[in-house]
């Protein structure tokens, strides 16, 4: 098998470690709570950091009329699905394809991360604009409009007297070196191609 091949195979096996570590973190600092208040994002599950995390933010955000986070979303079926046939995809493509293939596998996952992290920001949208006109508490804005409670999608933002934090975790990092591995697999290949056309 060649060197490209056997990058192409670990490349498309790499993602697979979204189903055994946290594809993101958000965190909440505040000053009531000494210990702050976070949740994993799996790929298929919400998690907590601490115990009671997700119940503690729930109750917190009732006050302000955000929604509940829900024990499931309609992406925790999708994206299983997708992880599982796009690695499938590139097993075949190490045994059988050439370097060709390894770039357009490339392309695909660059794509459908894209559209996954776009569909985060959807679903952060949604979470902290959509508000319960019969909240508690409201917040407004200097300019009179309503208030949002966005955590950001990448970074660290200030909302309140919260401290937002929001960063990719190890199943982002296994994705993201699949990824990464796919395009050497394919300047390998390209490279060793180039030679043999050379000799």
């Amino acid at each position: 098998m060649k060197k490209s091949n056997i990058i192409m195979l670990i490349a498309a096996l790499l993602p697979l470690g979204l189903f055994f570590f946290p594809l993101w973190k958000i965190t909440l600092e505040a000053p009531q709570y000494p210990t702050p208040l976070g949740m994993y994002i799996h790929i298929n599950d919400f998690s907590d950091v601490n115990p009671f995390d997700i119940k503690n933010i729930n109750l917190m955000n009732h006050y302000v009329g955000m929604k509940y986070i829900p024990d499931a979303i309609p992406e925790f079926k999708i994206f299983p699905t997708g992880i599982l046939i796009t690695t499938l995809l590139g097993l075949i493509i190490a045994f059988k394809g050439n370097y060709k293939w390894f770039l357009y596998w490339f392309i695909l996952m660059i794509v459908l991360s894209t559209a996954g992290l776009y569909d985060f920001y959807l679903w952060e949208h949604d979470y902290g604009h959509n508000l319960d006109p019969k909240a508690i508490m409201k917040f407004t804005n200097p300019d009179g409009s309503v208030m949002g409670f966005q955590p950001p999608l990448f970074g660290t933002k200030y909302i309140l007297n919260f401290t937002a934090h929001s960063y990719p975790r190890l199943g982002a990092l296994f994705l993201g070196l699949g990824i990464a591995a796919s395009f050497i697999a394919y300047l390998i290949g390209k490279k060793n191609i180039k030679k043999t056309k050379a000799m």
